[in-house]
């Protein structure tokens, strides 16, 4: 494991990666090309590889943000059917995900857009022209490339224990957002996700939000940030992202309703 949030992010979790000392920029543009060239050509009919490769990247600048397919169309000079189909592609490929907002029970007006993620943010780091941590660190894609890896690493830990994700955000017509909602059984976990490295109190503001709106109690909140040292505050619970798992493992418990 990486020392820093930075250096996973941007090295990404491809095993290969970890198991040889490989250049990361040779590495991920390799496994681009491959993508394109065999995997792509295997499952679709893609005569135009250099517009699929810029669709590709047009979806690594929209990380973390509600996915609108007919901008993304427009930005790469596709139609929305293409768009829609080569969506579809990359998420059969797990190359990305959509992670679908939560509207249910509250009488709230909600977005009801998904918002797109990377399964890896190393690719999604390549793809965005990142060729360093240094750069990563100062780059206005941070924040939402760190959300990306906690989320997608959500997925993954339910995937390797054979259980379905039943994982959300949620936000409404506001403005108001909460990260990731985490649902087992009848519970809904709350989870912001920061990528600061020291705990400022308006982090939990929307988490207060959320905890007014559904009657949850506060201290079954999660924050999730950039360093090393978990703490609990009267308005939840502060996870390293290094411990973010517990959640899902059941290391942690909620007992909001």
């Amino acid at each position: 494991m990486p020392e820093s949030i930075e250096e996973l992010v941007y090295k990404g979790c491809y095993p290969g990666l970890y198991a040889h000392n490989l250049d990361l920029s040779i590495w991920y543009s390799s496994y681009t090309l491959t993508y394109l060239e065999r995997d792509v050509r295997q499952v679709a009919t893609i005569k135009d590889l250099p517009t699929f490769q810029l669709f590709l990247k047009l979806c690594a600048g929209r990380v973390g943000q509600l996915l609108n397919v007919s901008s993304l169309a427009s930005d790469c000079g596709i139609n929305m059917k293409a768009a829609q189909g080569w969506l579809s592609l990359l998420q059969a490929s797990y190359i990305i995900f959509l992670l679908q907002p939560h509207y249910k029970n509250f009488n709230k007006r909600l977005v009801k857009t998904p918002k797109l993620y990377f399964y890896d943010t190393g690719l999604a780091c390549s793809l965005l022209g990142i060729t360093s941590v240094d750069q990563l660190r100062t780059h206005y894609m941070r924040g939402s490339l760190v959300e990306s890896l906690i989320i997608a690493n959500f997925f993954k830990g339910y995937y390797n224990s054979a259980q379905i994700p039943r994982l959300y955000f949620w936000r409404d017509n506001y403005s108001h957002e909460v990260d990731c909602l985490i649902e087992q059984a009848d519970i809904l976990i709350p989870v912001e996700i920061k990528s600061g490295r020291t705990v400022a109190s308006d982090y939990f503001s929307e988490l207060t939000y959320w905890s007014k709106l559904s009657g949850s109690d506060p201290a079954d909140n999660y924050l999730v940030y950039a360093v090393t040292e978990g703490q609990k505050r009267k308005n939840g619970q502060v996870l390293s992202w290094k411990d973010s798992d517990a959640i899902i493992l059941g290391n942690v418990t909620s007992k909001s309703s």
